[in-house]
């Protein structure tokens, strides 16, 4: 297992500056933004895209720090009931599968989307319940349009021999385990989890138990370290779906904090340790959002934790077990 960082809090540095800081950190692999909300200032995926001089030379920084790419980023809504925005959206997905693979990176992290709850409508719709009617009858509208779309990417992403993993974000189809495992069931087996738990813990979800459940079906292609508390005085008045502005701390009821301020050591410990069981063996990427610390302090202490927490070789033969 290897620590990484998803790269857009670092982006005023360069890519060289943030490869340098970060393997001065013990890093081992980088996230970047290839485009849509992460971002693209570390790796402009236009520049690189078909150009194997530039490639190349990624290549050739990348290894002077000791540097891998664990996945690109490109999170972004490719159901939007806009045309034009679902098809930059869609642009940007496909480009970053094709790089993906020229780059020999494995894996693409992005999120399912949102339709609309129908033809006409303009808006994306995130549906929670099932009643009145219509919202059951939008919501298999929307499962329609997501099964045929991610159908012909897993596709294209078979073509290029890249993974495909899928955030589970609010305002998105695809926003707990149970759903990520119905997309991957319905398109195929290059769709998975980018298994980011900071939206699961709002959701009263058990972390140890969903990666267990994707596990069980080897749906987890990447995995996010990052934490979120709920703050209870707030969410025993409002409950957890919080629209409050993100930097209206006092007044949210849950926040995403770095790793360790939401959950202590030992539950990441947990988190390792159930990884390993179901045969994650792969990065555990540090998103940093929390609004209460710098950019640097937040992943600083963070991969402080992880690093003690984090398996660095293979499983030892069970010889007590003889």
């Amino acid at each position: 297992m290897q620590l990484g960082v998803h790269t857009p809090p670092l982006a005023d540095e360069s890519l060289e500056g943030a490869l340098s800081y970060l393997d001065e950190q013990g890093v081992d692999a980088i996230e970047p933004g290839v485009g849509g909300h992460p971002g693209q200032d570390h790796l402009p995926r236009a520049e690189y895209l078909d150009d194997e001089t530039a490639q190349q030379e990624l290549q050739d920084l990348l290894a002077t720090y000791e540097m891998e790419i664990s996945a690109l980023a490109i999170h972004n809504n490719p159901l939007h009931p806009d045309d034009e925005r679902a098809a930059t959206a869609d642009t940007e997905l496909r480009e970053a599968i094709t790089l993906a693979d020229q780059l020999d990176v494995g894996v693409v992290t992005c999120f399912s989307g949102l339709p609309a709850g129908g033809p006409n409508d303009e808006v994306p719709n995130w549906i929670t319940a099932p009643w009145p009617p219509e919202h059951d009858e939008a919501l298999s509208y929307q499962w329609e349009q997501a099964t045929d779309y991610w159908t012909d990417i897993a596709a294209h992403a078979d073509t290029h021999g890249v993974d495909v993993a899928i955030e589970m974000h609010p305002n998105m189809l695809v926003y707990e385990p149970h759903g990520m495992a119905r997309l991957r069931e319905e398109t195929g087996e290059r769709i998975g989890a980018n298994f980011d738990p900071s939206h699961l813990y709002w959701q009263g979800i058990t972390i140890t138990d969903a990666i267990r459940y994707l596990g069980e079906r080897d749906a987890i292609h990447h995995v996010h370290a990052k934490d979120t508390q709920i703050y209870d005085a707030q969410a025993r008045e409002k409950g957890v779906l919080d629209t409050t502005a993100y930097d209206d701390e006092p007044n949210r009821s849950w926040l995403f904090r770095s790793v360790g301020y939401g959950h202590d050591e030992s539950h990441w410990k947990d988190i390792v340790s159930t990884l390993r069981m179901i045969g994650y063996d792969g990065t555990l990427s540090i998103e940093h959002e929390d609004s209460l610390t710098s950019s640097r302090e937040g992943l600083e202490k963070a991969i402080d934790l992880l690093e003690r927490a984090i398996f660095e070789t293979e499983p030892g033969k069970a010889y007590w077990a003889e």
